[in-house]
């Protein structure tokens, strides 16, 4: 008889050959599972009920649509975080399994979050719990060899959170880039000044713009945090290259706003307004964004280079006696 496999932790045994161990971590799968949909599917959401209803959930996927579209990408990272669980099933099955009361206080915590938001009417803390509940569980039932490798596909889903202090962030990202796009263009001989998030022609009053927070770049730095984040755990070998990279999205947002601005406003001092108000306005997010991700790969690739390893090739080549 071949080899029977286990998945986290449960044998795939005919019923009647499950033990006690096997039946008493079924039924506590079942209810926590049971728990989960009745506090965050039916008591999740105090707030805007009559326009998301009662579901956390449903008030998550609604915010995905808001106007602005900060958020739009929100639908992606559920399918890259089962991708990722997905990635690491064979560790998952031969990772030692065993029950943890470190993770029921995780799952404890959580409830107590998720009530603190419900009566604070802040959704997205139930959320947070959610993610939390989603990950304890594992982490009570099979222990901290399984939760370590469940922590990022599990802290990931928090870029599906609609966040509401990044809005603020708007006025800010918008007179920096602003800022650094009229100095570049004053840099290259367009006579450009600044008023707030606008830019304006010092020559004859060819162009005029004014940077609309839909323009602030929150959306490219919200899609680019969650790309690199995920990249950088894939791709690289360090916990603290995983996080330098990581840091490196926001710069790298940034300077392809700027790029974009920069250019709206030379097609304008080129072509007119119209025409840099027009089809490249709408459609140049695209191919910026393209920009953003070459940067984040040669960053990656840079990041993972072993430079003492070069180093000490590059002196041996260098001071070897055939190099002569």
């Amino acid at each position: 008889m071949s080899d029977v496999k286990t998945t986290l932790g449960l044998k795939a045994l005919p019923l009647a050959r499950l033990n006690a161990d096997d039946w008493m971590r079924i039924g506590l799968l079942s209810a926590l599972i049971g728990l989960i949909y009745v506090v965050f599917h039916l008591q999740g959401n105090t707030t805007d009920i009559r326009v998301f209803g009662r579901s956390s959930l449903t008030w998550m996927i609604g915010r995905w649509g808001d106007i602005g579209g900060e958020y739009s990408h929100g639908w992606l990272i559920p399918l890259v975080s089962i991708g990722l669980v997905w990635c690491k099933r064979k560790e998952l099955w031969a990772a030692p399994k065993k029950v943890c009361y470190a993770g029921l206080m995780v799952v404890i915590f959580a409830l107590l979050l998720h009530w603190l938001g419900a009566k604070a009417q802040q959704t997205r803390l139930s959320l947070m719990s959610l993610i939390m509940v989603i990950w304890g569980v594992p982490f009570y039932l099979y222990g901290w060899q399984v939760a370590k490798l469940l922590l990022f596909p599990c802290a990931y889903l928090i870029f599906c959170i609609p966040l509401n202090f990044i809005d603020s962030l708007t006025s800010p990202l918008r007179i920096l880039a602003t800022l650094v796009s009229a100095g570049i263009l004053n840099g290259l001989g367009l006579r450009v000044h600044r008023v707030g998030s606008g830019l304006f022609s010092d020559a004859s009053n060819e162009f005029s713009f004014d940077v609309a927070p839909e323009c602030s770049g929150l959306h490219s730095l919200l899609a680019m945090t969650a790309l690199t984040a995920v990249y950088a755990y894939l791709t690289q070998k360090t916990f603290m290259k995983k996080w330098l990279l990581f840091l490196f999205c926001i710069p790298i947002a940034l300077v392809g706003n700027i790029v974009r601005i920069t250019l709206v406003v030379l097609i304008a001092a080129g072509f007119g307004q119209k025409v840099a108000m027009g089809l490249w306005h709408d459609y140049s997010g695209y191919p910026i964004f393209l920009v953003g991700i070459s940067l984040m790969l040669a960053l990656g690739s840079l990041i993972n280079v072993d430079y003492r390893k070069v180093w000490n090739e590059w002196k041996q080549s260098l001071f070897s006696p055939t190099s002569s």
